[in-house]
């Protein structure tokens, strides 16, 4: 029982652009960045209950030339930014960063001359999470989002340039879609909810798997799930 059953002779074609996709995004190494409180969900997220280890990344390096995702976790103060972005330069290119909680993306509650108003002054950031603190569900979901993200990136000049014309046509198609976790913990239903995205109908088909129902009510719980439902 294996991947050869799976195909029809033995073949998989696919291009150089996706195998560097699929291997970026399965082996990320995240640096440790964490500033306030949100580090603390961050820290939880590599623990035993919610195991970043499932996604090859629960290696947070203390070195940034070792690393490839910084996740900005809490505040930026003026006087750590510039220490940011030298760790952000030293880190080797393809390189990414996760901007968690609303103190890093936005500055928050913190709308003072010693903060930050967001890390996207300082650095490039590539993924944006809500919340005060994110909650690790979130910060995994963010995660997913950001390989999906990385499984469609051009590799090259060339390709960025037929991407840049594709987009300015509205030819290109949409890189994130959005999946519900209850979707993701089933494979047909995740099949199900790709094909759907990919013809534009995600809100028809969340109204099926409702049945038919506008919102999911408390009481219908999804089956299949165990505990990882609430």
């Amino acid at each position: 029982m294996g991947i050869e059953e799976k195909l029809p002779s033995g073949v998989l074609l696919t291009t150089v652009e996706g195998v560097a996709g699929y291997m970026r995004k399965a082996s990320f190494w995240p640096a440790t960045f964490g500033l306030a409180c949100c580090a603390i969900e961050m820290m939880t997220s590599g623990g035993p209950k919610y195991d970043l280890a499932r996604f090859g990344m629960e290696v947070f390096r203390a070195s940034p030339r070792q690393a490839d995702l910084m996740i900005v976790a809490g505040r930026v103060s003026q006087k750590m930014a510039p220490v940011l972005r030298q760790i952000y330069d030293q880190m080797a290119d393809p390189k990414w960063v996760l901007a968690m909680g609303v103190c890093a993306s936005s500055g928050g509650m913190f709308n003072n001359y010693a903060v930050v108003q967001g890390v996207d002054h300082i650095v490039p950031v590539d993924m944006y999470l809500p919340g005060c603190p994110p909650r690790p569900e979130m910060l995994m979901d963010a995660i997913l989002k950001l390989h999906h993200k990385i499984m469609n990136e051009p590799l090259g000049a060339k390709r960025e340039r037929q991407l840049a014309r594709a987009q300015a046509d509205g030819t290109a198609k949409d890189l994130l879609v959005e999946m519900p976790s209850t979707v993701r913990a089933d494979k047909n239903a995740r099949r199900a909810y790709e094909q759907a995205a990919a013809e534009g109908r995600t809100g028809q088909f969340a109204i099926e798997q409702r049945n038919g129902n506008a919102v999911l009510l408390p009481e219908e719980r999804p089956t299949g799930l165990g505990k990882a439902w609430r």
